[in-house]
């Protein structure tokens, strides 16, 4: 891991999910970083405006029914699912991984993270990384984005 404004940056997919195999209660998450983040605290329901009780964020703890298949691909899916956010979300917009506790769930169905630990920024290498692991399975997959009608 290098360093970027103080927290350590994964540079390799197999350095995150080795991460993820040691700690839980991890989470990803894509905004324009934990010094902002953490000044409000909480995401806001973009339809409402009603600020949520936590961070939205996607888990990294690999889940029982995922049997032990490698952890890289997990990682490179949660990774892959939401890697159109800084697209939609403007410039600045990038992934970082936090530890906390789930406070609830937001209108996506989505944890939103309390006690938040930053933990380390995610190199956008790590998500080409992600992105050629998801392409390279048998079964096509594509990121979880919303088009409009």
């Amino acid at each position: 891991m290098g360093e970027s404004e103080g927290l350590p940056v994964v540079r390799t997919l197999a350095e995150l999910a080795d991460l993820a195999g040691r700690c839980e209660r991890l989470y990803v998450r894509w905004s324009r970083g934990p010094a902002v983040d953490l000044a409000r605290s909480s995401s806001t329901d973009d339809l409402t405006g009603l600020a949520l009780p936590g961070l939205s964020a996607n888990p990294l703890d690999m889940e029982e029914w995922w049997q032990g298949r490698p952890a890289r691909l997990w990682v490179a899916r949660r990774l892959y699912d939401y890697s159109h956010l800084p697209h939609d979300k403007g410039p600045g917009v990038r992934p970082w991984v936090l530890q906390g506790r789930e406070r609830g769930r937001g209108p996506d169905n989505e944890p939103l993270v309390a006690d938040v630990r930053p933990m380390c920024w995610i190199d956008p290498v790590v998500i080409d990384e992600a992105r050629d692991a998801v392409e390279g399975q048998e079964t096509a997959w594509g990121p979880l984005r919303r088009t409009g009608p």
